[in-house]
């Protein structure tokens, strides 16, 4: 099956052929351009966050809260209950260290969650 043959770049002093989304390669968008920073969301500085994850880490001794791994250099510093569930952004109480595999695990599962969520907005919104 033929396909379409390539198109200009949709900014319109650019002569360039689109690679991908309409865009030549100088001008594709920049990711998560419009996200706030770390700061503006958590209304914390970065070493505000660094002495959190400190303190968290000296509490657990380094360990993992979800499977107990103990290589300390890998970790993150991650909120038990997320923010948009209500968790709150700098309580101790709140606040563990997660190895690289369960962060993952974890941040696909609040994904899946605040799709969900998202869903049933837009569903209430529409009327059903």
């Amino acid at each position: 099956m033929p396909t379409r043959p390539p198109s200009r770049c949709t900014d319109p002093q650019c002569p360039n052929l689109a690679t991908q989304r309409g865009r030549c390669d100088q001008h594709q968008p920049t990711p998560w351009a419009g996200r706030a920073d770390k700061a503006v969301r958590y209304g914390m500085s970065s070493g505000r966050w660094r002495s959190l994850k400190a303190r968290v880490s000296r509490r657990d001794h380094g360990c993992c809260y979800r499977c107990g791994d103990e290589d300390e250099g890998e970790h993150v510093l991650d909120h038990i209950i997320p923010i948009s569930e209500g968790g709150s952004p700098d309580d101790l109480d709140n606040l563990g260290l997660l190895c690289p595999t369960c962060d993952a695990a974890k941040s696909a599962d609040e994904a899946l969650r605040g799709n969900e969520r998202r869903l049933e907005r837009a569903r209430a919104a529409r009327g059903r």
